[in-house]
């Protein structure tokens, strides 16, 4: 199968995890301290990720400076990105419980959320295709963790869509179309960066990674502890060592 055919496709996977989120909270009412907890198992597997699957990697192939540039910038457009999304109403879009705004109260809300849930997964596709230039097969920890963290996303997100009255075809419209989207970008990833230098494949995996860690504390975390509880902190640490673990058994 061609490389640039498995970007495609490996993206699409990752993606479609929102899809089957967003089913499971469609078809049942999740309780809130589950959703709560899968979030912080999600978020512990993406922040692993982040050390040992991006930013270390990207600091060994391609020098510290164009990392910490590409990071630094990363978490700069996201925020800002975040900030003019929260202007429009999507500050709530990963909330699972009433704090999203209906389109009724908040005209143009729906659009600002789809938009802004495609931004939070664009960087972790991108990250999956140009991983298939280093090692010539997509990473297993990166592809898990992408996987696990968008479960609760898509979970939590459509949660609180279904409590704001939106309907199924926006709902399952959205995700549907970030899945796509997330496969495009993994292309992407991997055809823009195929011959490009490692200085600017460490400087472009670095972005991602800033842009995954402000997503992170801006949206999962907030969620992660909407139902605080004593076990909220470990769940995170057992997803922080679940994804260190396949990261240290696939390398």
């Amino acid at each position: 199968m061609p490389m640039w055919l498995q970007a495609l496709l490996w993206g699409t996977l990752a993606g479609g995890a929102l899809v089957l989120g967003a089913g499971i909270a469609w078809m049942w009412k999740v309780p809130a301290k589950i959703v709560s907890t899968v979030m912080a198992f999600g978020a512990g597997v993406l922040i692993s990720a982040l050390a040992f699957e991006l930013v270390d990697e990207a600091v060994q192939g391609g020098g510290l400076l164009p990392t910490a540039l590409g990071f630094l910038l990363g978490a700069l457009i996201f925020v800002g990105s975040n900030i003019l999304l929260a202007r429009a109403g999507a500050k709530h879009r990963k909330r699972s419980g009433g704090s999203q705004p209906s389109e009724k109260d908040s005209p143009g809300s729906g659009t600002a959320i789809a938009v802004g849930a495609l931004i939070d997964g664009i960087p972790e596709s991108v990250v999956l295709g140009v991983g298939l230039l280093a090692g010539g097969a997509v990473s297993p920890a990166m592809l898990a963790a992408v996987f696990i963290s968008n479960v609760p996303e898509g979970l939590s997100s459509t949660a609180g869509m279904k409590r704001s009255g939106r309907s199924p075809a926006y709902v399952f419209g959205t995700w549907v179309g970030i899945a796509v989207f997330s496969g495009v970008a993994a292309l992407i990833g991997f055809t823009a960066l195929e011959n490009a230098p490692e200085s600017v494949i460490a400087f472009i995996t670095a972005i991602a990674a800033g842009g995954i860690l402000a997503m992170l504390v801006d949206t999962m975390i907030p969620e992660a502890f909407e139902e605080h509880h004593n076990l909220t902190g470990l769940t995170a640490a057992v997803g922080f060592l679940s994804a260190f673990t396949i990261h240290h058994v696939g390398g």
